[in-house]
């Protein structure tokens, strides 16, 4: 799949039992991005999913490729990572 004609939408996780992974970009429950709080997950696909046409499942948000990396990148999205390294000084052995 082409990830920028790719379309994105946040769903309410109490919509997961009726996501049809057939029509998605997602192979199953355990290859969707969930929310830090688990609340909402993300799914992506090229042609818009029956569950989402009918009225089945009602998405939070729909979004482009580069509005979902954004979102991935927000603090609801992604933990902050203490590895030590970020904005330390560089040491440099003369």
């Amino acid at each position: 799949m082409n990830k920028q004609a790719e379309t994105y939408a946040t769903i309410n996780i109490a919509d997961l039992p009726l996501i049809d992974f057939a029509q998605i970009g997602e192979t199953d429950e355990n290859t969707i991005r969930k929310s830090l709080d688990e609340s909402e997950f993300v799914i992506k696909w090229n042609t818009e999913p029956r569950f989402i046409t009918d009225g089945s499942v009602t998405p939070l948000e729909v979004m482009t490729h580069e509005q979902a990396l954004v979102l991935m990148a927000s603090a609801e999205w992604s933990e902050p990572i203490d590895d030590g390294l970020v904005n330390a000084p560089a040491q440099i052995k003369l």
